[in-house]
C-alpha cells in the first residue's frame, strides 16, 4: 500500500481528477494549498510598496492505494497535470503502513477499495 502526494497547479484540479477517473481511481482528498519551489514566485506592487509573494496557490492530491495501482495513478497525474513549464509540481510516493475502514473495521488492501 503506499500514499501518493501530488502538488499540481490549480487550473489543472479538474483534468486530474478526469485522468484519475479513467484509471479508476475514485477516491481521492484534495486540498488547496500554498507552497514554493524553483517556481520562485513573483513581485507586486501595492500602494506604491514592492512586496515579493513566494508562497503560491497549489492544488494538493492525496490518494491512498494498493501497489498495483501505483503506476496507473502516477501515469494519470503526469499526463493531466504537466503543461512543460516550470512549478507543474511534484508527486511523493510514501509508503503507507496501514489502512482501517472505519465503518466496517477492515483494514489493509481490502479497507483501501
Amino acid at each position: 500500500m503506499k500514499l501518493i502526494i501530488a502538488i499540481v497547479q490549480p487550473e489543472k484540479l479538474t483534468d486530474v481528477k478526469l485522468a484519475l477517473t479513467e484509471a479508476n481511481v475514485g477516491k481521492m482528498t484534495v486540498s488547496n494549498v500554498i507552497g514554493c519551489g524553483a517556481q520562485g514566485g513573483y513581485t507586486e506592487s501595492y500602494r506604491g510598496f514592492e512586496t515579493e509573494i513566494n508562497l503560491l496557490d497549489k492544488v494538493r492530491f492525496e490518494i491512498a492505494v494498493n501497489d498495483n495501482f501505483v503506476k496507473p495513478v502516477i501515469d494519470a497525474i503526469i499526463k493531466s497535470a504537466r503543461s512543460g513549464k516550470i512549478g507543474d509540481g511534484k508527486i511523493f510516493i510514501v509508503p503507507l503502513e496501514e489502512c482501517i475502514r472505519v465503518r466496517t473495521g477492515e483494514n489493509g488492501e481490502v479497507a483501501i477499495g
